[in-house]
């Protein structure tokens, strides 16, 4: 099911939003940002003490200038790749614009990344310029890339000031870059399964899919107040908090620091918010403090991406905010193709348990044996590709396959999700049919945190897994072989754990960890992941089993 069986004024406008981000003289900055007047709010920047700053577009043309005069002297040309290691602020879109302004590409890093992630990251895009904060220094690995750093002075040999360099450089007169709908915009990377993530440079027409989303999906419009709590160093909040509502003209909370509920509900009442997007654990935390929920809130509309919403939230909503959370569902190769739309033309009752219908633009079906599936049947989530005009993807950087998600001849992108339909379109989430880990609204591939483990002397074998977990959907469960005669005991698991910590992300450490005599394996030797699901069940929530 699709948008084609929408009414014209959809399509209609669908097609204006792709033309204006797919001309061969598409101009990032202008998109963004030159095109507004410079006296309308592009950003308002809520500090952890509450206080809020605005930031014009003028004001964001002028700083975004002076940083790509910044990249072009020290010697960063059209198409080099220039990363950021940055919480949300002022300074973080500044960058993005200049990098974009410069005609370079974006390379967003999360900032709970460790060392070693961030290294194979960086050497995977070929970044020539890393700006991160001050408080992320520890974690820059050495390497051929130059370093700025935001918010202070310089802290280390080689690095330099990102306050000094944008103070004493020159407002460039020179035109920013138009590399067109086809040029890269973004180089991210896929959380890895059974390989090393997988790079994935999104072009400028990419972001057309993000702009729909916010009309049609999110349903903002002038009126809006409109905040989305997800983090920038991820698709959804690179996106949907900064990309969408610069393009669309429409002022972007940005919260700086890390989530509690006591703030974001302060935020919520604070800024008049109108329209909130965050990921199911947030409102399952929201849901927990609900005894400091402010008594005049202004919510319109709710929406949350980036897990499966369980039934308890709306449940809540509902009574406590009159209000019931839309889920949407999207990915890092396609943007956001399904959902609840809140635009009025295009609502539809949320169900519980379901993803949602096709959003415009995109058509959606499910597959058994690379044929269309009968109604209410589970199978293959796939994308109607000819049907989807949204959709750039068409495989991952550097040749690292991605054809192999396109089946009968190209005509459907698997999602390697496993979902039914019914006969009004309606998607209802199953199970996936790889094994990532979404926990809190981040994607995690078991490879990563397996490929950490498998670094420390007393871990022989190991596999990670999915656990269901009240408040973050899932968390991460390790299966583990020691190594030799070791001691399994709670000083050893928490010594793992803060090696993953440390080596990898912080937020992506096993929350339970079971020691083994040996994996389950096929004669082939593969891990059967099945099977440790099975034991799961019966497991403990943490120690040896």
């Amino acid at each position: 099911m699709g948008w084609d069986g929408m009414s014209m004024d959809v399509e209609t406008r669908v097609g204006q939003i792709l033309a204006l981000y797919s001309g061969p003289d598409t101009d990032v900055a202008r998109l963004l940002c030159d095109r507004h007047p410079d006296e309308d709010v592009a950003l308002v920047v809520v500090a952890q003490d509450l206080s809020a700053t605005t930031v014009t577009y003028g004001e964001l043309a002028e700083s975004s200038r002076r940083f790509a005069a910044v990249l072009r002297s020290r010697g960063v040309r059209p198409g080099e790749r220039v990363a950021t290691l940055m919480g949300k602020g002022a300074d973080l879109v500044t960058v993005i614009l200049g990098i974009w302004r410069a005609g370079a590409v974006y390379v967003p890093l999360f900032t709970a990344f460790a060392e070693g992630t961030i290294a194979a990251r960086l050497q995977g895009a070929a970044a020539k310029v890393l700006v991160a904060d001050r408080e992320q220094l520890f974690k820059v690995p050495d390497g051929s890339w130059q370093v700025l750093v935001s918010g202070g002075a310089p802290g280390a040999p080689g690095v330099d000031s990102l306050d000094h360099a944008l103070a004493h450089a020159p407002l460039d007169p020179r035109e920013s870059v138009a590399v067109g709908g086809d040029g890269p915009l973004v180089h991210m990377f896929t959380s890895g399964t059974t390989s090393a993530p997988k790079g994935v440079v999104h072009p400028v027409r990419y972001a057309a899919g993000w702009h729909s989303y916010l009309e049609f999906g999110l349903g903002i419009g002038e009126d809006s107040v409109f905040w989305c709590g997800a983090d920038p160093g991820w698709a959804y909040g690179l996106y949907t908090a900064i990309v969408a509502p610069l393009a669309a003209g429409i002022p972007t909370i940005l919260a700086v620091g890390g989530f509690t509920a006591e703030a974001t509900w302060a935020v919520l009442e604070k800024l008049g918010v109108t329209d909130y997007t965050a990921a199911p654990t947030v409102y399952r935390s929201l849901l927990a403090a609900d005894h400091l929920r402010p008594a005049n809130l202004t919510l319109r509309r709710l929406s949350s991406a980036g897990e499966p919403l369980t039934p308890e939230v709306n449940e809540w909503a509902s009574t406590a905010l009159g209000l019931l959370v839309h889920d949407h569902f999207g990915q890092t190769e396609l943007g956001m193709p399904i959902g609840f739309p809140h635009h009025p033309d295009l609502e539809v009752p949320v169900a519980a348990g379901a993803m949602g219908v096709a959003l415009p633009g995109w058509t959606m079906t499910v597959l058994r044996d690379d044929a269309p599936a009968e109604m209410g049947e589970t199978g293959r989530l796939a994308v109607v590709v000819g049907q989807s005009p949204l959709m750039t993807f068409t495989g991952y950087a550097g040749d690292r396959g991605g054809s192999g998600n396109f089946v009968t001849g190209g005509a459907y992108f698997v999602t390697g999700d496993l979902a039914s339909i019914d006969a009004s379109g309606v998607l209802r989430f199953s199970s996936r049919d790889d094994d990532v880990i979404i926990m809190a609204g981040y994607r995690i591939g078991p490879f990563d945190v397996e490929s950490v483990l498998l670094q420390h002397p007393s871990v022989a074998e190991c596999a990670v897994i999915a656990a269901p977990d009240p408040m973050r959907g899932e968390v991460i469960e390790a299966f583990v072989v020691p190594a030799g005669d070791v001691c399994t005991d709670d000083r050893l698991i928490n010594e793992l754990q803060q090696w993953v910590k440390t080596r990898y992300a912080a937020h992506a450490y096993p929350r339970r960890i079971h020691f083994i005599d040996r994996l389950p394996k096929t004669a082939s030797g593969k891990i059967q992941r099945a099977q440790l699901r099975q034991r799961q069940a019966g497991a403990t929530p943490a120690g040896t089993s």
